[in-house]
């Protein structure tokens, strides 16, 4: 037995908030009848169906790391996206969600995977998993604005901060994250008057971006794995 929303996430159908939010909005069917509590138990031979379409808990889950180019859009429910980031990886019958995002305009790391826990972990900032970023500026940002950006600013209701900022040379850093808020580095940089013209994810905790081609994908080892779940920054 388990409750409906987990279950949803760990057949790969969403992340634990949209498949509450799925629930919620009628989409799921629980033996032929609507079921819209979250926290509905769900037994071994009960039939669910997401608009449907009926879900079963994978025998194995996947755990993806991409190089995600620009011009992808990282969102499964992007009607109007003409490029999808989860298309660039190619394993059949199989329904990936990814942890977090990447705007369009933004590369780098993305971990996709079909493990609703694990891809919650990553996701919420409480776990606290860290996010290295390598952003190229428009120009260079002071050393007064690198302090405010680590101690934070407010920005449109919101507070934007960064855990650490590297100069590596002029109108080229190193930033590090743990939250990471819609566009967070790029209106940071921007408030600064050195805006991003690049900015290429680097690592995701432990998980390296290393020698990946852009475009191209690997399986997460079970060392990689374990290390993102015990969050070993």
């Amino acid at each position: 037995m388990m409750n409906l929303v987990k279950y949803l996430s760990n057949c790969g159908a969403a992340s634990r908030r949209k498949s509450e939010e799925l629930i919620r909005s009628g989409h799921v069917a629980v033996d032929g009848n609507i079921e819209c509590d979250p926290a509905f138990k769900v037994a071994e031979n009960m039939a669910v169906m997401l608009d449907g379409v009926q879900l079963s808990l994978p025998e194995m889950h996947h755990y993806i790391l991409l190089h995600k180019p620009r011009g992808y859009v990282c969102s499964n429910a992007d009607a109007h996206a003409e490029k999808l980031a989860v298309e660039l990886i190619d394993i059949p019958g199989v329904r990936l969600v990814s942890a977090g995002r990447l705007d369009k305009e933004s590369e780098g790391a993305i971990i996709f995977s079909d493990d609703g826990e694990f891809i919650n972990f990553l996701a919420h900032p409480r776990y606290g998993v860290l996010k290295r970023y390598e952003v190229f500026t428009v120009r260079p940002i002071t050393l007064a604005w690198q302090k405010k950006m680590v101690s934070g600013i407010t920005d449109e209701g919101e507070n934007l901060k960064v855990i650490a900022i590297k100069e590596l040379e002029p109108c080229r850093y190193e930033i590090t994250l743990n939250e990471g808020k819609k566009r967070e580095i790029r209106r940071l940089t921007a408030a600064a008057g050195a805006p991003t013209r690049r900015l290429i994810r680097k690592s995701i905790g432990k998980v390296e971006l290393g020698k990946l081609p852009c475009g191209k994908y690997r399986e997460l080892s079970a060392d990689e794995v374990r290390l993102l779940l015990t969050n070993t920054n």
